[in-house]
């Protein structure tokens, strides 16, 4: 395998370092983006990605197996950048070379479905260019995963019980699948990435017990056998609660796979415990402090180390030759016996080699630093590991399963350029809110200390290879309101009983099954039609059916009558029922989502244009408190300070109506903090000022004002 020099890297977290207030304006991405959205390479609707077919060994069986021999590929929607402009040097261009010349040399973060971004990649010039690819997928667990949401107060008075308020938790995704499903879901995906891997790159699976034995059979056909690198056991310092026969789980796998027969490969040096250092009691004239290592082969078969040395007869460790040039360097001592030992010397050593269990790297406790409260966050001392062992400082790092974006994190501090994609928009979100935060931290700090950033003067720390991103949506997921989200409060305002073994019906009302169509279109024939076909597929199958949805068109009436005139025939034993929330007699009036407002004013001075954010509301989180306080009316929270319910304010100077380029971000660093709601910004007579405020729940306001 190859190997490299390992860069540098600290494992303390840095800090997010507080926003600035003034900033001049950036246009720097936003040229080369619109250059990319107007080039050939992008496709105008979809392109067609053809795939290699996998032909390793073996090869799992599920129902429903399909080999993906192509991938439509659809067009990509710049929608934010972020750049830094400074006198502070950025990464030499040298390493932009393998890089898609129309698209923008910057990190990269992608809002879609990760099958359709990879395939976006491929169909857009990344195709073998990806050195290093990790992926923490869903592990079908059964579990819906969750962040904890709460309002900001710097006080705990920004209501008026004088008490901080939790608005709960919002789902991030529900990880319930049907086995077959889930295995075809993670086939196709291996198979676009193993497209995007570069011949000495590496594929890094974070997985667990519950299907880590079928995802190495999947590696093993898409990767081939060959090409399996090692399997990593991450262990955790604090169980989970997830208990097997009695024994606690206490640790997740990483499969690690490669492209081609030499990978780029040079894990880190740990340093040796103090037990270990302990044992350096010698010291020589010099003062050099060693130990005695043994020179005994414990391979007793070793005919070619069978010799004499100093009149003992032994099957040595090394060859004669190697105890002569020790002997030579002074490096042997013999015991009373006239054995010899090889002095090893403390300031020699370099560190103990890395083993495949990890058990020094902490989970993200309540108290880190890196805490986002974000479901599966994983530590950044873990990725910081994975890819400073896979990569070089420039290599090109991604992540299709984002999350909370600490592989992008990790990769821009080490400087390596970086893809990340997520379907949630609250992993967007988050990573985007760190990243925006690692990047001017760095720049700030080298600010006040040099014009260089740490790390240009010293080859050993790495410098960035970027100084912003870009953040682009694939297709178009960005809900108002969360799907999943909705769906819990439907569930709660319906009283059902979730069931997670049931990959179709969503939980039974009572003794009926329940099926919840999206939010985003009305329960339609086609909905009761997929119904019915499950149903065929349940011949025992006697329970009565309820479909949930927003809405219903005309047309569902006459087929439940249809349906209920073969019931009464005897042909079929279950009943269908359509509950439509806003207007059904017992369930009606559930909640409906009212965006959010917000109010701001503008003003032109001798500094700039002066920001001020008068006011904010945010009917989701008011009706969440409501919600939550429903069986005390006399006693619901109220918010005094509106700020509690932001958690960022970006400004773009120079907004061209289609991308937002961010000139200036409040982010708040603690969750305590609140945004501080008046900016100063530099900005051209005429030009349109945006201003975007999210909230706590990653909706997102936009104020237009021309200056």
């Amino acid at each position: 395998m190859k190997t490299a020099k390992k860069p540098k890297t600290s494992s303390k977290t840095q800090k997010t370092a507080k926003s600035p207030k003034v900033a001049k304006p950036t246009r720097a991405v936003s040229a080369a983006s619109a250059k990319y959205v107007a080039s050939g390479l992008k496709p105008k609707n979809e392109t067609r990605v053809e795939i290699k077919p996998a032909k390793g060994r073996p090869m799992l069986t599920w129902v429903g197996k399909k080999p993906l021999r192509h991938a439509i590929a659809y067009p990509a929607q710049l929608v934010e950048s972020f750049n830094v402009q400074s006198s502070i040097k950025n990464r030499k261009s040298e390493i932009w070379t393998d890089w898609p010349k129309d698209i923008p040399q910057t990190g990269l973060l992608f809002h879609g479905d990760n099958k359709e971004v990879l395939a976006h990649l491929l169909a857009n010039g990344f195709r073998g260019k990806v050195k290093l690819i990790y992926i923490d997928p869903p592990f079908d667990s059964g579990a819906d995963y969750v962040r904890k949401v709460s309002l900001r107060s710097s006080n705990g008075t920004s209501l008026f019980d004088s008490e901080s308020y939790t608005l709960g938790e919002q789902v991030q995704y529900t990880d319930i699948w049907a086995n077959d499903n889930y295995l075809q879901f993670v086939y196709e995906r291996l198979s676009l990435i193993k497209e995007l891997l570069d011949e000495d790159g590496t594929f890094w699976l974070h997985c667990d017990y519950r299907q880590s034995h079928y995802l190495k059979c999947l590696c093993d056909e898409v990767f081939n056998r060959n090409n399996f690198v090692t399997e990593i056991v991450w262990k955790r310092s604090m169980p989970r609660g997830n208990v097997q026969h009695g024994l606690s789980v206490a640790n997740d796998s990483v499969l690690v796979y490669s492209k081609g027969i030499e990978p780029k490969w040079h894990p880190p040096l740990l340093p040796y415990s103090d037990e270990y250092m302990a044992r350096f009691t010698n010291k020589d004239k010099n003062g050099r402090h060693y130990v005695l290592d043994s020179l005994i082969s414990p391979n007793p078969d070793r005919p070619n180390l069978d010799y004499v040395w100093n009149g003992v007869r032994k099957v040595w460790r090394v060859t004669k030759d190697k105890m002569a040039e020790y002997e030579k360097q002074g490096r042997l001592e013999y015991t009373s016996n006239r054995i010899a030992r090889f002095k090893r010397y403390m300031d020699e050593l370099k560190g103990r080699p890395l083993t495949t269990i990890w058990d020094d790297i902490f989970p993200v406790n309540s108290q880190a630093d890196e805490r986002e409260d974000y479901p599966t966050q994983k530590p950044e001392a873990l990725l910081e590991r994975i890819i400073a062992t896979g990569t070089d400082g420039g290599d090109i790092v991604l992540d299709c399963f984002l999350g909370s974006g600490t592989t992008a994190v990790i990769a821009q501090k080490l400087g390596r350029r970086w893809i990340g994609a997520d379907i949630n928009k609250g992993a967007i979100q988050t990573t985007a809110k760190r990243l925006q935060s690692v990047i001017q931290e760095r720049v700030e700090s080298a600010k006040s200390k040099t014009q260089t950033l740490p790390g240009l003067e010293d080859e050993e720390t790495p410098s960035p290879a970027q100084l912003g991103f870009a953040v682009y949506r694939v297709n178009d997921y960005d809900l108002q309101i969360q799907h999943n989200e909705a769906f819990n409060l439907a569930v709660e305002h319906l009283g059902m009983a979730r069931t997670k073994t049931d990959a179709f019906f969503d939980g039974t009302l009572g003794k009926k099954l329940v099926k919840i169509v999206p939010f985003n279109h009305p329960v339609t024939p086609l909905d009761l039609e997929e119904v019915r076909r499950e149903l065929n597929n349940r011949p025992d199958e006697e329970r009565d059916i309820v479909l949930v949805g927003l809405g219903k068109e005309v047309a569902i009436e006459a087929w439940l009558d249809e349906c209920n005139k073969l019931r009464k025939q005897g042909n079929i034993p279950n009943k269908i029922e359509v509950i439509e929330l806003r207007s059904d007699p017992k369930y009606g009036g559930f909640f409906t989502h009212e965006p959010a407002k917000a109010k701001a004013s503008f003003k032109r001075t001798d500094k700039g244009v002066e920001i001020t954010i008068d006011d904010f509301i945010s009917p989701t989180i008011l009706e969440r408190l409501k919600q939550q306080n429903k069986h005390n009316p006399l006693f619901q929270p109220q918010v005094n300070d509106w700020r509690s319910m932001v958690d960022s304010v970006i400004i773009d100077s120079a907004f061209d109506g289609k991308v937002f380029n961010i000139t200036l971000a409040d982010i708040p660093e603690k969750k305590k903090d609140l945004v501080d709601g008046k900016y100063v910004v530099e900005a051209k007579k005429g030009a349109t000022i945006a201003v975007k405020v999210t909230d706590m729940l990653g909706e997102e306001v936009l104020v237009i004002k021309s200056s």
